[in-house]
């Protein structure tokens, strides 16, 4: 450490540094010649300059604050001295749209076509819940495939039982029924499953019937229906539930992987348990390796409408039509009421530990999260779990909350995960499977057996933005192509579907 400047400068217009590691109290930092007033973590903001009480804090070229007490340079910038104020945001749709350079040749990986020709990166068999009755039944019927295993079956990756927490005391077309079902049924139609068991209890709002017709689906071979009160009882249905998805193993196993195009790709991009770091290293690593899967003519989801507030604006200057750019701007204004309605505010995020990893408010942590999404034009918005069917770079409305954010991009159809993390999050998904990213070279030392891939080089200058996206890239073509996560092999995904309770229950 004793060769590395102990601290970076994002952006000319900076009125903070942000220590490399922890930096002591008088240590003078010649490029920027001042002295450090106090002990520095790693992470955390210095002034570099004298701010008066009121006057905005700009890091990455952008406001992250503003000054609520008198601030010396030297002195540490955080929660004690910088909170969050209003200002205006020039939204300029479409002024920093830019052409990406046509990828030199087109790249592959090893996929699954479907008959429909959508291309999968896993091979599951699901089971659903229209309701939290079903849920132990459904843990039932998966716990006997654990058990017995699916050695005859070798390309089915698994039979997963992902049960939800809700499904009834609500109304039959508030939003929270018209949110739940959107995220169901793109679950049963999501590429990643071979076939998928859906079971409800019989008596609840959210009626299995309803569900199928509403969202046009259709049961067959591989969609299969049933209730509790139908079947006559719990083990009957945990039967039944064993006998319908023995009778679809086999065909599910009639798969094999062939070479498909990165145009097939549908990534996710997610980010939890962030830190200071995060839009420094991982997330500006994700956002290479993204806009490389766009120049195949793929597509990335962004995401977290409440982790962008106060940086949309530098998404609707990316946006390809006025018309993408107030669709962004709608949800923004949704959220704001949202939170006046429920005694809330946008500030309650970031989390305790965001804070203690040196982000200060959300317009920080925004600035550092949108750079995941790349430099690439911003070609739609969708509301939570809406198909995404455009190519390039998307975004849709999700809360932060990253198992809800990931459960919203899977039903829209993500069929492969990136999450980045600077605290060290435990996190997979099913049936998409999940990539993690360490933002600093210490997480990575602390919690490896849970972290895909190190970005903490970035952090100290040892390894570029790009050659830390190429390794990146490389690793989700071979995700893609079926090499286990280290998620993967913990078992995560089963416990990690939490669809968006949106509305009241009664």
């Amino acid at each position: 450490m004793s060769n590395v400047y102990p601290v970076m400068k994002l952006n000319p217009n900076d009125d903070v540094v942000v220590a490399r590691f922890p930096v002591s109290a008088g240590t003078v930092l010649a490029n920027e010649n001042i002295k450090v007033q106090s002990d520095i973590p790693e992470g955390h903001k210095i002034s570099l300059r004298d701010i008066p009480v009121g006057q905005a804090v700009k890091r990455y070229g952008q406001i992250i604050g503003f000054a609520s007490e008198p601030i010396k340079a030297g002195d540490h910038i955080h929660t004690h001295n910088l909170s969050m104020g209003d200002f205006s945001r020039d939204y300029a749709f479409g002024e920093d749209t830019i052409e990406l350079p046509k990828a030199e040749k087109i790249d592959t990986f090893m996929g699954i076509k479907r008959a429909d020709g959508r291309v999968a990166t896993r091979n599951f068999i699901g089971i659903l819940t229209s309701v939290n009755c079903s849920a132990t039944v459904a843990r039932a019927i998966e716990d006997h495939y654990k058990k017995h295993g699916l050695k005859n079956y070798p390309n089915v990756d698994g039979v997963v039982a992902l049960p939800q927490s809700f499904g009834c005391a609500i109304g039959f077309d508030s939003e929270a029924m018209v949110v739940m079902r959107r995220t169901l049924s793109g679950y049963a139609r999501h590429v990643n499953f071979a076939g998928v068991v859906i079971i409800g209890l019989g008596c609840e709002s959210n009626q299995i019937k309803d569900l199928i017709q509403v969202e046009n689906l259709t049961e067959g071979k591989m969609l299969h229906t049933m209730t509790i009160q139908e079947t006559g009882g719990t083990q009957k249905t945990i039967n039944k539930g064993i006998e319908v998805i023995d009778g679809m193993l086999a065909e599910a196993n009639q798969v094999k992987r062939e070479e498909v195009p990165v145009s097939e790709i549908i990534l996710a991009l997610e980010c939890g348990g962030s830190d200071s770091y995060s839009g420094i290293s991982a997330n500006p690593v994700l956002g290479y390796a993204a806009d490389k899967i766009v120049q195949q003519g793929g597509t990335a989801i962004l995401s977290e409408t409440s982790e962008i507030y106060g940086a949309e604006h530098l998404l609707t200057r990316r946006a390809v039509t006025p018309e993408v750019g107030k669709k962004l701007i709608s949800r923004i204004k949704w959220w704001e009421d949202y939170c006046a309605r429920n005694n809330s505010e946008m500030n309650n995020n970031p989390s305790a530990g965001n804070k203690v990893g040196g982000l200060t408010t959300v317009l920080e942590k925004s600035l550092g999260g949108i750079a995941k999404g790349g430099t690439s034009n911003l070609v739609d918005v969708y509301e939570y779990a809406e198909p995404v069917t455009a190519k390039g770079l998307v975004f849709m409305d999700t809360p932060g909350y990253d198992p809800i954010a990931v459960t919203g991009q899977i039903a829209g159809g993500a069929n492969l995960l990136c999450f980045t993390t600077g605290r060290g999050s435990a996190f997979g998904s099913k049936p998409t499977p999940s990539l993690k990213l360490a933002t600093n070279n210490t997480l990575w030392k602390r919690q490896e057996e849970d972290m895909d891939i190190n970005c903490g080089n970035v952090v100290d200058g040892t390894e570029t933005i790009a050659e830390a996206g190429e390794r990146l890239y490389t690793m989700i073509l071979d995700m893609a192509s079926g090499k286990k996560t280290k998620s993967e092999l913990f078992g995560y995904g089963g416990l990690e579907f939490v669809p968006w309770n949106i509305g009241s229950i009664m």
